[in-house]
């Protein structure tokens, strides 16, 4: 019963989209504009750097809580933390007031890890960064966090159920991410550099 508490209360706190209600008052959708999902990459795209990072920090910020909170409510459950978190991933990824369409997940997979090891989370948000502005596109920091989330906490943390659980996040990520990938080979995926310069602004087409 605690774990399913942890899992309503992770996939509620995940399923706040800022970039929706960025959205809503800048009268442009992002599930129907630029890559066509509820993320900070897309709102940067769209709206700007500083909307990118807003709806970053509070995409960030809800699956931290629902770390925090979980733990905090349910001491005596092991994986009630990382269960909440990656239920808020869940609920950012398949927000269900939103016709399950939602976000990419990356910044709420990222709350989780700083809400579980800060450490561990600070060494991969450098990787995450590094990779990005050596390749210049964010999909590829994506995928790096992708792969190493689940195998930090196999092969260093030495903690099987959660990097089981991490693992089911991942899948689905890689799974959202297809459309990426596609974009990479075709060499048609947004550049970082091309963001920041806000080449592909909805703001500054009109």
């Amino acid at each position: 019963m605690g774990y399913l508490l942890a899992i309503g209360l992770g996939y509620l706190l995940g399923c706040s989209s800022l970039a929706y209600y960025m959205g809503k008052w800048k009268k442009k959708d992002p599930r129907t504009a630029g890559s066509g999902n509820l993320g900070a990459s897309n709102a940067a795209v769209l709206f700007g750097m500083g909307a990118g990072v807003a709806v970053a920090v509070h995409d960030i910020g809800k699956a931290v809580l629902a770390v925090l909170i979980a733990k905090l409510l349910l001491p005596a459950l092991p994986y009630a933390g990382i269960t909440a978190g990656a239920a808020a991933v869940m609920g950012h990824i398949f927000p269900f007031y939103l016709g399950f369409k939602g976000g990419k997940g990356l910044a709420s997979y990222f709350g989780m890890a700083l809400a579980l090891n800060w450490k561990a989370a600070l060494l991969l948000a450098l990787v995450i960064f590094l990779a990005t502005v050596i390749s210049d596109f964010i999909s590829i920091g994506t995928f790096s966090a992708i792969l190493l989330i689940p195998a930090y906490l196999g092969f260093v943390a030495k903690d099987p159920v959660s990097a089981g659980i991490a693992c089911i996040v991942s899948v689905v990520m890689i799974f959202k991410h297809r459309e990426n990938v596609v974009r990479l080979i075709r060499k048609e995926e947004i550049g970082l550099r091309s963001t920041l310069r806000g080449d592909n602004r909805v703001d500054k087409k009109k």
